[in-house]
């Protein structure tokens, strides 16, 4: 195709939704060059280099290898492409066409080419799909010709060549000869030059060339195979088993998130001034739900990528952790339905919980809910991990030891450009879903395969369903004050459950146990005794126990015998009519008295406020010390320095002098600039009207009126004698100034002479 007839082709295809053809136009300037009208439409070459990087970043080895292969072969054919990568010719081939698809490679007529930029953007060592050949020249030996040479080395020549080729292909050659005849070589160094196995490229540096490191290596771009998947040891494992344990682990994540945003929403923990969680409240949330922090964290993490945990403003006002309004959503749904919630945000989410408790290089701790605890790489790469898990046979699992290696191999050569850290995200991804119920045991669950396949909610709903227990709604007393729930508790009946007894003991039936201080705790939030013992009768199957029926009213019969309130002050004395007056006078509602005994009353207002409003209703109050002393005392006399001025005499009086002469000075320029100012003056002036007036005012040295609106929009008027006038702005003598400034041209809005 013309170049003419790619430039129209790419016009009508631009706004193609796939990005290839814009990378293929933008990596052959050869056949498209942007007209001048075409520069705005075309990507940056910034972010053509970043589009084209994160391409390669979604490859596999042995499409990258085919890739590094092109680069050396230069200008080549698929059947040569092919007979160079050490894969199966298959394999390589269906590898081709993918790379083709994504517009990495180009079909030229003489055969297959990468795009200009793949060169640069491989980089690492073999495990990247980098093979370390520089490209071939071009005009290459013959195969057959490097061979014969290779066989005329002798063998430290030969050594040497091989550790040039594996350690980057290029070398120095120090104080060697770089023109010289096979005859006159005296180094082992001068006998590769002088066969053309390793080419001067300046500097003193020489470099391989592609094709005699094709020889070396067997005619292929590397040594050992790089179509080999690393397989995955498996062991067998029943998927009803797997299923049941990933269950359970999901039922409890959610009776946690739920457990925990309940307590949030009373206690909820303040946050950070960086937008994170504390140590300490995180370490109090693990106590809390009895799990260590790194499950902790996770919870935390996926409670707030679903959207039920954000930061607000506690009762105080300061910025905390508080659950979200969907929480009260989220809480009325099925115990699957809220998994799959979780679940999903958690898919979907890049934040990195395995990192909290650690430091970053810095050395500081990282924090859950960091807004900087994020990774790019990690959504791609825990799906990626979920989905070879899901591939797993049905029956089969990880193994125990070496599964998790092997799955880090696997994951390394689907994606090998991935970050360092490309190990323990995995870890993590394996962790997380054994902790939230997506697998268990080494495998993924049935139910968490939907996940995996898409977005089919209703599927891993219902296979959910089926193996989580069916809330109950009661509980079996027993006379050491327990409480057993036979299952899991609806939402509401647990809530109400847990502020009434404490919880001794979780698993397939969760154990209550009633204390006085639980009993206390329902009390304090409003119950009464006649309530509470409705609610226990009501949910429970068997009949309530004499002795919690006893403490119930015993700790009923107390509550309440000492009472706590707020005072800001107190008022006593030995005579009660005084107090009575003072407690029921018409001006004395808004004091907040309250009396609490005979001769004594309490106020919220604070002492410094009480004291002048008592003395306005008449009474005569004393300050009573915390001693029970009467305090009497004249208030402190305040004073402050008298200023001095430290500066020398002589200093003093010459700045006054100053003052008083610029004064005098910008009185008389006012003076003079009000008689000088001609009728009708006001009219504005274009800047080459100013201009104008101004040059010709230096040139005849005569001092000139102008108005002036300076930086703050203030206008004024100032007589000025101009000196020059360069680059748009005016030189002059200021006669308010007395002194020389410098004034914009576009800012003069007047010119007008100035009588001598």
């Amino acid at each position: 195709m013309s170049a003419e007839g790619f430039r129209t082709l790419a016009d009508q295809l631009r706004s193609w939704p796939d990005a290839r053809l814009s990378r293929l136009l933008l990596a052959r300037p050869d056949l498209a060059t942007p007209a001048p009208h075409d520069s705005g439409q075309l990507a940056s070459r910034a972010a053509t280099r970043s589009s084209l990087l994160r391409a390669l970043d979604q490859l596999t080895r042995l499409e990258l290898c085919v890739l590094d292969a092109l680069v050396v072969a230069g200008q080549t054919t698929r059947a040569e492409l092919v007979s160079i990568v050490h894969a199966d010719p298959a394999a390589t081939t269906a590898a081709l066409e993918h790379l083709t698809d994504l517009a990495l490679v180009w079909d030229s007529p003489t055969g297959p080419r990468a795009l200009s930029g793949v060169a640069e953007g491989l980089a690492g060592g073999p495990g990247a799909g980098v093979s370390g050949l520089r490209s071939r020249s071009p005009e290459p030996m013959a195969a057959e010709v490097v061979v014969q040479r290779l066989d005329e080395l002798s063998a430290p020549a030969r050594t040497l060549l091989e550790h040039v080729l594996d350690h980057g292909g290029e070398a120095t050659t120090g104080t060697s000869r770089h023109t010289v005849t096979p005859a006159e070589a005296a180094t082992p160094a001068e006998e590769l030059l002088a066969r053309r196995l390793l080419v001067p490229r300046g500097g003193g540096s020489v470099v391989l060339p592609g094709e005699v490191g094709l020889v070396l290596r067997g005619g292929r771009t590397t040594t050992d195979r790089v179509d080999d998947v690393p397989a995955l040891p498996t062991v067998e494992r029943s998927a009803a088993m797997v299923d049941k344990v990933a269950a359970g682990a999901a039922f409890e994540a959610v009776r946690r998130v739920e457990l925990l945003l309940d307590h949030w929403g009373t206690h909820p923990p303040a946050a950070l001034r960086s937008g994170g969680l504390a140590v300490r409240d995180l370490r109090a949330a693990s106590v809390l739900l009895h799990v260590d922090e790194t499950t902790t964290a996770l919870l935390v993490e996926t409670a707030s990528a679903a959207g039920l945990l954000a930061t607000g403003h506690a009762a105080e006002g300061e910025a905390a952790w508080l659950p979200t309004d969907e929480l009260d959503r989220w809480s009325t749904r099925s115990p699957a339905e809220r998994w799959w919630v979780l679940a999903r945000a958690w898919w979907d989410s890049n934040r990195l919980p395995g990192l909290v408790g650690t430091r970053d290089p810095a050395g500081k701790t990282w924090n859950a809910l960091a807004p900087e605890l994020s990774g790019v790489h990690q959504v791609e790469t825990r799906q990626l991990t979920l989905r070879e898990l899901a591939a797993l046979p049905p029956g089969q699992v990880l193994a125990s030891g070496t599964g998790l290696p092997a799955l880090v191999a696997r994951v390394a050569w689907l994606r090998p450009r991935r970050p360092r850290t490309r190990a323990d995200q995995v870890a993590w991804a394996v962790g997380e879903a054994e902790a939230l119920g997506v697998g268990g045991l080494g495998g993924l669950a049935s139910y968490a395969r939907a996940l995996a396949g898409g977005d089919e909610t209703a599927a891993g709903v219902a296979a959910l369903d089926a193996l989580v227990p069916a809330p109950v709604d009661h509980v079996l007393l027993q006379a050491d004050l327990t409480a057993v729930a036979p299952g899991p508790l609806e939402s509401t009946l647990a809530k109400r459950l847990q502020l009434l007894a404490d919880v001794e003991s979780r698993g397939g039936a969760t154990v209550y146990r009633f204390t006085s201080s639980s009993v206390r705790r329902a009390l304090d939030t409003g119950w009464s005794a006649v309530e509470v013992h409705d609610f226990i009768s009501s949910v429970s199957r068997t009949p309530v126990p004499q002795p919690l029926t006893y403490l119930v009213d015993d700790t009923a019969r107390t509550f309440g015998s000492i009472r706590v309130g707020h005072a800001e002050a107190f008022l006593r004395a030995d005579d009660e009519a005084a107090l009575s007056e003072v407690l029921h006078h018409p001006r004395a509602a808004s004091l907040g008295l309250r009396r609490i005994a005979p001769t004594v009353l309490v106020s919220t207002t604070p002492l410094d406020v009480l004291l002048p409003r008592l003395r306005e209703l008449g009474a005569a109050p004393v300050v009573e010390g915390p001693d029970g002393t009467v305090r009497v005392a004249r208030p402190d006399q305040l004073r402050a320095r008298t200023p001095r001025d430290r500066r020398p005499e002589g200093l003093r009086a010459a700045r006054g002098s100053a003052t008083v002469s610029a004064v005098v000075t910008a009185v008389r320029a006012g003076d003079r600039a009000a008689s000088s100012r001609p009728a009708g003056a006001g009219q504005a002036l274009s800047p080459s009207g100013s201009l104008a007036a101004l040059r010709e005012a230096v040139e005849t040295g005569a001092s000139v009126l102008i108005g002036y609106v300076d930086n703050h929009g203030t206008r004024s008027e100032r007589v000025v004698d101009p000196r020059s006038v360069e680059g748009g702005t005016l030189t002059a003598h200021d006669h308010r100034a007395d002194d020389l400034r410098s004034f914009a041209v576009h800012r003069i809005t007047s010119v007008a002479p100035v009588a001598p």
